[in-house]
């Protein structure tokens, strides 16, 4: 290892992530299954972990922006890649001539896409989409037969081939919400209206990774899995990962900076918010919020040091934070595990997200490129660290 890493790094378990895709294929056989490797593998590493997904059966990619799927595609992977986050001016015609299939919601989308397919004379593919109740993206269902149309008109001009009708689900990850059956009621109209107006689509889809664990009715022809690939939860209210035959692909680690005892009464970081109760001993822990580590977990921030759990004191840092360990020993060097897949008694990322209050997806999205990716793969044991390559640059 290098002197970074030595500092702090994050273990990818590129075996963790294969095991997670075949599990999550096995719960919906019937369907092709996309695997999510937005925002560089929802901190993981986009192209390790695409590259990991692919070995598994992922017949698709996804990602939000055109950048990293640019960036799949100059590492090397040719498959079926979606891209559906675009603003207009967007780079359509270096997608275009990619071969990665584009999502357009409206007619303005459209009309870019037909202009880039003309340039470069070549078939754009594309994906039409629907907002079915989320209120993101996607065609309103009162515009959606004026572009189902102008997209079978496009078909017959020859610029655009549609491969695909899809949407989104606003709470999947709340088994028996009413807007679950209302989007699936939109989705069939909306299918519908796209086969009236001539299309033919490859796939359909609305499932992502809660509805693929929760609503075999919503798989039709592709999954769309994001989080659950990286062998987390989607929410407590669907269940564990453990429930599920999952296992969480990152674990967090860092070596303790310093190591000493102080008296009782000590205060301990900005705003001695935290004081020793009596003497002690005060081990650093170099990751702070510039790393990724939730400020607002500061008093709460579960970490595995010196064989046991121990929680944050004081303010996290912009660069570090403090744990108490008490009586117990410990020397710089030694490792504090700030989560994993809790093999170890380490907790987890959803431990964390519990008591930050936010979500697991939060949690190891938000790692930052200070902090290095090291592959692991304990199937083989082997281990490699990561870099721009091979992350796809896209953090």
């Amino acid at each position: 290892m290098n002197e970074t890493v030595k500092r702090a790094r994050a273990a990818i378990d590129v075996a963790a992530v294969r095991s997670n895709v075949r599990a999550l294929r096995d719960r919906a056989p019937r369907a092709e299954l996309m695997a999510v490797v937005k925002s560089d593998g929802y901190g993981h590493g986009a192209v390790r972990c695409a590259r990991a997904a692919r070995e598994a059966g992922a017949g698709w990619l996804g990602t939000a922006l055109p950048e990293e799927a640019f960036a799949l595609r100059a590492a090397g992977d040719t498959g079926r890649l979606l891209c559906w986050l675009w603003t207009p001016g967007g780079p359509w015609r270096r997608a275009i001539e990619q071969d990665i299939d584009v999502a357009v919601s409206g007619l303005w989308a459209l009309d870019e896409v037909r202009a880039a397919a003309r340039a470069c004379g070549r078939t754009a593919r594309v994906q039409l989409k629907v907002d079915t109740g989320l209120g993101r993206n996607g065609c309103t269902p009162a515009d959606w037969p004026e572009l189902t149309a102008a997209a079978r008109a496009a078909e017959a001009e020859g610029t655009v081939a549609v491969t695909g009708v899809w949407s989104h689900f606003a709470c999947a990850d709340e088994p028996g919400h009413p807007s679950i059956a209302a989007q699936l009621d939109v989705f069939h109209a909306a299918l519908k209206t796209a086969e009236t107006a001539g299309l033919r689509p490859e796939v359909r889809h609305i499932a992502n990774t809660p509805a693929l664990l929760t609503l075999p009715e919503a798989h039709f022809d592709l999954v769309r899995t994001g989080i659950g690939i990286y062998g987390l939860s989607p929410s407590p209210e669907v269940g564990t990962s453990r429930d599920f035959g999952l296992r969480p692909a990152m674990t967090l680690e860092a070596s303790l900076a310093s190591v000493k005892r102080v008296p009782g009464g000590h205060g301990v970081s900005y705003g001695h918010h935290y004081t020793t109760s009596g003497e002690t001993t005060l081990a650093l822990v170099p990751l702070g919020y510039a790393d990724g580590i939730p400020r607002h977990a500061s008093g709460v921030g579960p970490v595995l040091v010196a064989g046991a759990w121990r929680t944050v004191a004081g303010r996290i840092a912009m660069d570090q934070f403090v744990v108490d360990l008490g009586d117990e020993h410990a020397e710089p060097g030694d490792t504090a595990v700030l989560f994993g897949p809790g093999d170890r008694g380490e907790p987890t990322a959803e431990d964390w997200a519990e008591v930050a209050k936010t979500i697991g997806y939060e949690i190891v999205t938000r790692i930052g490129s200070r902090v290095p990716r090291v592959y692991v793969d304990s199937g083989t044991g082997s281990e490699a660290e990561g870099d721009s390559a091979l992350t796809g640059g896209t953090a």
